[in-house]
């Protein structure tokens, strides 16, 4: 049986199998029901298991507890439409803390004592950084939900690949001309000091210099800081726009403290969603950010254009119009990121069924087989909207939204496309052995 990092023997909704037609002993492990569909067509019983990193404790607990909440919606309706390749999907679940020591640590687990097939899920890029080259070494297919810039840089490995969710460079370079165009070409950027923020600071500083604009002042503060105050003297007096990416348990505090910095003088505010995920934009002490921007991956609110597609999704991963838990208005998601996992997974269900995925001895197969992707049509496997997979960088691409803050909710204002966030290829993974 699967274990938790305390080392107790535990079988959970997240560790459980979700779906359906197990093997008999499998079943009585876990307390599984059989359905009506089944695995009976599979070359094997056993299910298809997948180590899930999570943030459970640490600076991305929040983001750990939606990235599960959405894996969990996921397997299910992969597993409620007979698995993959007629197997059902385990996922087996262990926290990394957030630290990237740990994080390797994880992934020995997954390969060596939970004999998963692939490990997944991971958002903190230190943590990534800190992963990937033990995944390298266990030759364990390693799907990463980040979006630094570390994988495409070519830093990482061939065994890891970001194929559902867009990186920091292609965000930035989408949303630079709008910032140089609409809020001014003086900012000044406060940023995470590890390599999250880093990609941050050095891609929007060339990107805006590529608009006409620059960067005057550069305020990197470390995540696990709690108080911001005394960093906001260093904003030059000449800035136009203040760049805002804040990450952590106090992203509440950042923001707040920001709005009584400046009162109602203060600067145009162009900020990533991250300094406000799992935080209610209608929080006293935040009315000072109406009509201020924000990026967004997925938008938080549901718009007046919804898709069919992206209402399935949010309907399946259990949040509201308002972008909080359908049982908790209080509890908002981390509604930006999360979409990564659902589609991760659907990338993960579509490589393995075409490579007829087997089991380990197939996993060079399974990472052929996705970098063999492409270009992926909006759709519920697919809810952001469409994708562009680059299998040379391992990395993907798609559409970014800016959304303003417009009487207590985010309405997108502006959508970059994919064309609009391409860049150079830095690395060809697909020239290095296995």
């Amino acid at each position: 049986m699967p274990k938790t990092e305390n080392g107790k023997t535990q079988i959970s909704r997240r560790g459980a199998l979700l779906g359906l037609g197990a093997s008999a002993g499998a079943m009585a492990a876990t307390g599984v029901l059989p359905g009506s569909l089944g695995f009976a067509q599979a070359q094997s019983s056993a299910p298809i298991r997948i180590g899930f990193q999570k943030h459970a404790t640490g600076i991305g607990a929040a983001y750990g507890r939606w990235y599960d909440a959405t894996t969990t919606a996921a397997v299910k309706r992969i597993n409620d439409a007979g698995g993959i390749n007629g197997r059902p999907v385990e996922v087996i679940t262990e926290d990394d803390g957030t630290d990237p020591s740990r994080g390797a640590e994880v992934l020995e687990k997954f390969a060596n004592q939970h004999e998963c097939d692939v490990a997944f899920g991971t958002l903190f890029s230190h943590v990534v950084i800190g992963s990937a080259p033990r995944a390298g070494e266990l030759k364990l297919p390693y799907f990463v939900v980040s979006e630094g810039h570390h994988v495409a840089s070519g830093m990482l490995n061939r065994y890891t690949l970001q194929p559902g969710i867009t990186d920091v460079k292609s965000q930035v370079i989408s949303m630079a001309p709008f910032v140089a165009d609409n809020l001014g070409k003086k900012v000044t950027m406060i940023f995470p000091d590890f390599a999250f923020g880093h990609d941050h600071r050095d891609f929007f500083s060339e990107a805006i210099e590529a608009q006409g604009g620059e960067v005057v002042a550069k305020i990197a503060i470390p995540p696990t800081e709690t108080t911001f105050t005394r960093y906001f003297p260093s904003i030059p007096r000449e800035t136009e726009v203040i760049y805002h990416v804040m990450v952590g348990p106090a992203v509440l505090t950042f923001v707040k403290e920001l709005g009584e910095f400046f009162g109602p003088n203060r600067p145009e505010l162009f900020g990533f969603i991250d300094s406000l995920e799992a935080v209610d934009i209608n929080s006293t002490g935040l009315e000072f950010l109406d009509g201020t921007y924000f990026w967004e991956g997925m938008p938080r609110y549901a718009q007046a254009n919804q898709t069919d597609a992206e209402k399935a999704y949010r309907a399946a991963v259990g949040v509201d119009d308002n972008g909080a838990s359908l049982d908790d208005p209080a509890d908002v998601a981390t509604y930006a990121h999360m979409f990564g996992c659902w589609e991760t997974l659907n990338i993960i269900k579509r490589g393995m069924e075409s490579a007829d995925y087997q089991g380990p001895q197939d996993r060079t197969k399974l990472i052929e087989a996705v970098e063999a992707m492409s270009d992926m049509p909006e759709s519920e496997d697919h809810p952001q909207g469409a994708k562009r997979f680059n299998g040379k960088t391992h990395q993907t691409f798609g559409s970014q939204y800016i959304s303003k803050v417009t009487d207590g909710k985010l309405v997108v204002e502006h959508v970059a496309s994919i064309e609009d966030g391409l860049y150079e290829d830095e690395v060809d993974y697909t020239t290095q052995a296995f």
